[in-house]
């Protein structure tokens, strides 16, 4: 049967983001269909998510998303449905969905987030059979997905060498060698370590730039003047550093900016009860809101910027050249610390590792220093910010597209 993708020649991307947990991979996918859109004229893209929070982001017009049923991560790393049925039974009701959108949109080319073989394997029908088709398959990895010592048997788990070599046209890595190589010390074969090689890219990190206002959009009065802003992404392990923040202040009333927390969709109903009552007792000095979908206008405008380091906050801070403390997670990953030291050795910004003890005073010192802190553009690292235009660079090479449109940054 003819379907509507199969009466025009308009490039078509497919973009798959598992999202188990947090908002790292919607965001991340979506900046990505935004510049292929943007860059080609006449393109579309779709997003397979699992994200429970990708209807609250705007996306432009040529970028929709197909919902996957959910999976939700447990703390010991485990998976549930997200649903009434079993574990087993969502993940198939997942791969029947991914059938049936490709077979529909018919993709040009289809980029995979981070995971080669999908979440529970679930891509793997699907790249069997785009791949006999003829369409371009990208493995999008972040700059850094964990220790070698701890990737390896994961990888090894998942089949996921197994896939990147077998399927993938071409490895993008969404980074720079100098500040990681995510593949380096996997145990592979001289000869599949050279397939894969010669399929790599390191794209740079994802500029990011302002969205187009949502009509109406307000913002606390705290973020009228100066302040700083706390964010610890979709919020789901962000209470320590909610927590250290909030003592901050309550240590140091002589801190001289505001500070705005984001809890993130994720936090904890009752932890964000208990941090809600400690930020009543300090008015005028903190205040909190739950999530902002377009809190790129709030970076921009922040005096400096506490994170924990996620790869979207990471890439939001280089954007809009805030002067940053990241405070990085270390279980169970060392994702966010890998990155945070490699960018604190080439000045870009400054990090206070939980390990070393979480004095109020401490952090209360690192936020009286934060505004006079250098931005990040005074360290010239050639191509950090060039992985928007990079991607759609190689989308072009991959399949028919015009000439890339530059990315609107903030002012």
């Amino acid at each position: 049967m003819t379907t509507p993708e199969d009466e025009t020649s308009a490039l078509r991307v497919l973009i798959y983001s598992h999202d188990t947990f947090g908002l790292g991979h919607l965001r991340r996918s979506r900046a990505i269909a935004h510049a292929i859109v943007a860059g080609c004229p006449g393109a579309r893209a779709v997003i397979v998510s699992g994200s429970p929070v990708a209807d609250r982001y705007a996306f432009v017009r040529g970028v929709r998303t197909v919902r996957l049923p959910p999976v939700n991560k447990l703390a010991d790393g485990s998976y549930v449905s997200g649903g009434q049925t079993s574990l087993t039974d969502t993940v198939a009701e997942r791969k029947a969905a991914l059938l049936r959108t490709a077979e529909t949109f018919r993709p040009h080319v289809m980029i995979v987030d981070k995971e080669p073989a999908g979440f529970h394997g679930e891509m793997l029908p699907l790249l069997e059979r785009e791949s006999a088709r003829g369409t371009k398959l990208v493995l999008g990895l972040r700059d850094v997905l964990d220790e070698a010592e701890r990737l390896a048997p994961e990888w090894e788990r998942k089949g996921a060498v197994e896939a990147m070599d077998r399927f993938y046209d071409e490895i993008w890595v969404y980074g720079l060698d100098r500040i990681h190589e995510p593949l380096s010390g996997l145990p592979l074969p001289p000869e599949v370590a050279d397939r894969i090689g010669g399929r790599l890219t390191y794209t740079g990190y994802l500029r990011r730039g302002l969205p187009q206002a949502r009509a109406g959009r307000r913002e606390p009065s705290i973020a009228t003047g100066p302040f700083l802003l706390a964010t610890p992404g979709g919020g789901g392990d962000g209470a320590g550093l909610i927590d250290w923040v909030i003592a901050a202040y309550e240590a140091d009333p002589a801190l001289p900016l505001p500070c705005l927390v984001a809890f993130g969709p994720f936090l904890d109903a009752g932890l964000r009860a208990g941090f809600d009552a400690r930020i009543a007792a300090l008015p005028g000095r903190i205040a909190a809101i739950t999530f902002d979908s377009e809190i790129e206008f709030l970076m921009c405008k922040a005096a400096g910027v506490v994170a924990m380091g996620g790869y979207n906050t990471f890439c939001e801070i280089l954007s809009f050249d805030r002067p940053a403390i990241l405070v990085p997670r270390t279980e169970p990953r060392r994702e966010q610390a890998i990155r945070a030291l490699a960018a604190e050795r080439l000045g870009l910004v400054r990090v206070l590792m939980e390990e070393d003890g979480r004095a109020p005073a401490r952090m209360a010192a690192a936020l009286r220093a934060l505004p006079s802190q250098p931005e990040p553009s005074r360290v010239v690292v050639p191509g950090l910010l060039d992985g928007l235009d990079t991607v759609v660079d190689r989308v072009r090479a991959l399949a028919p597209c015009r000439d890339a449109v530059p990315i609107r940054a903030c002012s």
